[in-house]
């Protein structure tokens, strides 16, 4: 029995493996738009304070999805205290919107094309996106210079 359970385990083992091994060798394949595709999960925000110093926030709980036929979706929830926030971005405390996106290798860009938002006023606008990959982690920050904001993702 103690055999054939060993066998099991080392079968599991290299099957997960396989699996990495096989999302690794797609997302090389694709670059950096294959690296986008799947799940994430907001770890931080970076945002300026009422000093202009930047602040790293981390009790807000988001997830962005990228698929590989180009479709997006982000979603954030603002703690209870930040509940009336509101602004271009996010109506009540949350933010969310859906629809398209473009990578752009050579300028670090990606670029969401807005198909509908909590917030009207952001539908079909294009919003452009600097991004780096780093340890598993996705950072991201608008290029807009009057934004002045950053988020990091991690995979789920």
């Amino acid at each position: 029995m103690r055999m054939w359970t060993r066998a099991v385990v080392v079968a599991c083992i290299a099957l997960s493996a396989t699996a990495v091994s096989a999302r690794r060798q797609a997302e090389t394949a694709q670059g950096d738009r294959g690296r986008f595709v799947g799940a994430w999960r907001l770890a931080w925000m970076e945002e300026p304070g009422p000093d202009g110093t930047m602040i790293r926030i981390t009790d807000r709980k988001g997830t962005l999805m990228y698929t590989g036929d180009g479709r997006m979706s982000v979603q954030i929830q603002f703690p209870a205290a930040q509940s009336a926030v509101s602004n271009d971005y996010i109506s009540n405390g949350y933010e969310a919107s859906f629809g398209t996106y473009e990578v752009d290798e050579r300028a670090q860009t990606i670029t969401r094309h807005v198909d509908g938002s909590i917030t009207r006023g952001l539908i079909g606008q294009s919003l452009t996106r600097a991004y780096r990959f780093s340890d598993g982690g996705l950072t991201m920050r608008s290029v807009r210079p009057e934004e002045r904001w950053s988020t990091m993702w991690v995979r789920y």
